[in-house]
């Protein structure tokens, strides 16, 4: 938890991204890799294809932080690379993964860290909400969506844990920073075998 302290805004926001990222990564905290997959909701979503979108996003952000041009391509085979970012395939290494997730966020708080919320930055268009054109905007505008995007994935993530065992993401989170057990909350204890266990 991101507990309250005098930050400076780029601190602010890094640290506001973290919780919403610890909360997406720990929704993994005690399944199976089959249950990682699952998708228990009427949606296609699951706890894996959210992390495996939100490390996508991640990478994306980074470039962009990095003064790279990532304007996205929205052809049909950019689509079909954007849905195959939300599945977890057979194929793919749960442990690679959330290594990835975990290498990566770190180097995004990095760069967060050390923005200038303040400075010039390019939003890219975004055709699917008939914004054909790129738009000047202030960094701030723009690391905040990430704080937007990664609150609502690390939402999504807690409906879907819960319809899997039962488990609140919150609960998950304080287990994994050792809070001890007290009156609103006991610690989660995972099977032997399961991710993180």
């Amino acid at each position: 938890m991101y507990s309250p302290q005098r930050d400076n805004e780029a601190t602010g926001i890094a640290n506001y991204v973290d919780q919403h990222l610890d909360a997406i990564r720990a929704a993994a905290f005690g399944l199976t890799e089959a249950q990682l997959r699952e998708t228990p909701c009427r949606s296609e979503l699951s706890i894996g294809g959210l992390i495996k979108h939100t490390l996508d996003g991640m990478r994306g952000a980074i470039e962009r932080l990095s003064g790279e041009d990532v304007t996205p391509t929205v052809d049909a085979d950019g689509v079909a690379d954007y849905l195959a970012g939300f599945v977890v395939g057979e194929d793919e290494s749960v442990d690679d993964l959330l290594s990835d997730f975990d290498s990566t966020r770190e180097q995004l708080r990095r760069l967060i860290l050390a923005s200038d919320p303040d400075a010039d930055a390019i939003a890219p268009p975004a055709p699917w909400y008939g914004q054909f054109e790129p738009q000047p905007i202030r960094l701030r505008y723009f690391l905040i969506h990430l704080i937007e995007e990664y609150a609502r994935h690390a939402g999504h993530a807690d409906i879907i844990r819960e319809q899997i065992d039962g488990m609140a993401v919150p609960a998950l989170v304080m287990t994994l920073e050792g809070v001890p057990p007290n009156q609103f909350f006991t610690p989660y204890e995972p099977a032997a075998g399961t991710i993180g266990a």
